[in-house]
């Protein structure tokens, strides 16, 4: 974890983020252009989360393998396809595509342009589709973590998480994962944590990951029932819960990416973040096929949870070291989640 940290914490802090585009100008039909699109969902790109990671693991592409490099931003999930279709029709030879929403038109893309390597974050496959690496995360893991850290460091024994649609399963895997972690940590100290965890259901996907005054409202409503700690897991939309939280003097917990890089507003109470290692994860499979190794199938990335920053003198010597077992013990199997890969 801290050798990721060393790689990639200046990139996190630094990265230029493009103003929405089409592909340049550049042929990438010929064999010396190597061309990398990326087609995000109806969150932004600079949502300082899920698309910002995925985004900073293309540009590593642009620095270290020389890619050109574009993205489009979806502002309608109609547009899925069309937007596929823009570095298709333009002879890219990667396409990633971020999020669970875009399953069915990248396969579908996969099928028009077999000659383009597909990339789709948060994109599970049922059966192996040819030429479309679906990249995937334990969310339940990093919930498990930061809901067991939330647990040990609540005063009040109240904590909540703010969450997009549960209809996503990374979404409701970091969810139900976060009470899962509470409740172990419970057992081990002999505590009894309530645990409030909301989901944006209510909403169309155009909405639910990008809502921060919703995000923000129920924070505050969970804190006025004795919430001291709040988890957000929904892009933009969780970003508001944390800052809330934040301000309000809380410990925040952020998602995706080690937000306490990311999310300035929030930073100072920033407990942790639970991750999935996306830009090193992204980068890596571009990487692989710049080289031809690329395989079609669902790809596992690793995740985890952000140092301690700010608060790390907060934090008891004991809560760390009962972090470091439950982590180990989760990467060993010798504890696990319980948490099935989708709602049931």
């Amino acid at each position: 974890m801290k050798k990721f940290y060393g790689l990639f914490a200046a990139l996190l802090v630094a990265a230029m983020i493009l103003p929405a585009c089409a592909p340049a100008e550049v042929d990438c039909s010929k064999e010396d252009v190597f061309c990398v699109g990326l087609v995000t969902d109806v969150g932004k790109i600079n949502d300082k989360s899920f698309n910002q990671s995925t985004w900073e693991g293309v540009q590593l592409a642009k620095q270290q393998l020389g890619a050109n490099v574009q993205y489009i931003e979806t502002s309608d999930a109609k547009d899925y396809e069309k937007n596929i279709a823009t570095f298709g029709d333009a002879n890219y030879d990667v396409v990633v595509t971020v999020g669970f929403a875009l399953g069915e038109a990248t396969i579908a893309a996969a099928a028009k342009y077999p000659n383009i390597k597909f990339i789709g974050v948060d994109q599970l496959q049922a059966e192996t589709v040819n030429g479309v690496s679906g990249l995937s995360f334990p969310e339940d893991q990093a919930g498990f973590l930061v809901g067991a850290l939330a647990s040990m460091m609540s005063k009040s024994h109240k904590v909540g998480a703010v969450c997009g649609t549960d209809v996503v399963p990374p979404v409701w895997r970091f969810g139900e994962g976060y009470k899962a972690g509470a409740a172990y940590a419970d057992g081990m100290n002999g505590t009894s944590t309530e645990v409030f965890v909301v989901y944006h259901s209510d909403v169309g996907f155009d909405k639910t990951f990008t809502d921060p005054e919703w995000g923000a409202q129920t924070a505050k409503s969970m804190m006025d029932q004795g919430a001291d700690t709040i988890f957000g897991c929904g892009g933009v939309t969780g970003n508001g819960a944390i800052t809330a939280a934040a301000q309000a003097g809380g410990y925040a917990i952020g998602v995706d990416t080690d937000q306490y890089l990311t999310l300035p507003e929030a930073a100072p109470r920033m407990l942790s973040s639970a991750m999935k290692l996306i830009t090193p994860s992204v980068f890596d499979l571009i990487k692989a096929a710049k080289e031809g190794t690329l395989q079609s199938g669902n790809v596992y990335g690793p995740a985890g949870y952000a140092p301690y920053h700010d608060l790390d003198g907060e934090v008891p010597a004991e809560v760390k070291t009962a972090m470091e077992k439950i982590n180990a013990d989760l990467l060993s199997g010798a504890v696990t989640t319980n948490v099935p890969p989708v709602k049931p």
